[in-house]
């Protein structure tokens, strides 16, 4: 298996920073190596690809299975955010590429905080990675791994299972799907900052799955109303008549997929 890096050029078009690409047949990890060439001198906007990672990683340290025929891309930014917003990266990127595959009449919608949901099931997720200093993030790493032809777990899905069961094919190969996926990238990093995330919130929160859906918190009931503009998780819990709404960090509450 090939990866056209000349078709990924041309497919791309204007982002708004000058692309690197680096691409590779195995990795350990798409977002090791782009940081390990910005520690060599590489500018926000390098680009690594690999078509299999041995080391892919999702949140929390969690192993991300990255076969052969999935898409494993990162990208290097410089966003100069305040380090409490870390979270919008990740928020912003989910929704950028989520309305991208959804501009190519594919559904996808976001289970808080970066997995990609098709048909209820695991399309893809994102692992951000930043650098902060004096309070700021200099450096940030966003890593995506979308599933194109490999065998996914129960709870996944890829899209080639998605398409053999549409009429057309709107996405034929996995350079189109890399370049998509750049694209809304960048489409949602505009929106990463305090100022902006609130524009981008209400179309955000029309993605998101989980939304209504009912939760346990420390043995509280609660129902997800939506998340904040820091990127948390707002949960209404409810105690006899009393309602009390609370923000939970990322890692903090495990919301499953639905079957």
């Amino acid at each position: 298996m090939a990866f056209n890096q000349h078709w990924l050029e041309a497919s791309v078009g204007e982002v708004p920073l000058k692309l690197s690409y680096h691409i590779f047949e195995t990795l350990p990890s798409t977002n090791q190596t782009v940081w390990k060439l910005m520690d060599q001198g590489a500018e926000p906007g390098t680009v690594a690809i690999a078509l299999e990672q041995t080391a892919g990683r999702g949140q929390w340290g969690r192993q991300w299975q990255s076969s052969l025929g999935g898409l494993y891309l990162s990208l290097a930014l410089a966003p100069n955010l305040p380090a409490i917003n870390s979270a919008l990266l990740t928020l912003c990127s989910a929704w950028g590429i989520a309305t991208a595959l959804r501009s190519h009449s594919i559904p996808v919608f976001i289970k808080w905080p970066n997995d990609l949901i098709l048909w209820g099931r695991k399309l893809g997720g994102i692992l951000t990675e930043t650098r902060v200093q004096q309070g700021k993030i200099t450096k940030a790493v966003v890593g995506v791994g979308i599933n194109w032809t490999n065998p996914v777990p129960e709870t996944g899905i890829n899209l080639q299972s998605f398409f053999e069961q549409q009429p057309q094919q709107v996405i034929t190969s996995l350079e189109s799907l890399a370049a998509i996926t750049l694209q809304g990238i960048f489409t949602g990093y505009q929106y990463a900052s305090p100022k902006q995330i609130e524009t981008l919130l209400p179309s955000y929160l029309e993605l998101l799955t989980s939304k209504g859906r009912c939760v346990i918190v420390d043995g509280r009931s609660g129902v997800v109303v939506g998340v904040a503009p820091t990127g948390e998780l707002r949960v209404r819990l409810y105690s006899g008549a009393a309602a009390e709404e609370i923000c939970l960090q990322p890692g903090t509450i495990s919301l499953g997929y639905e079957r």
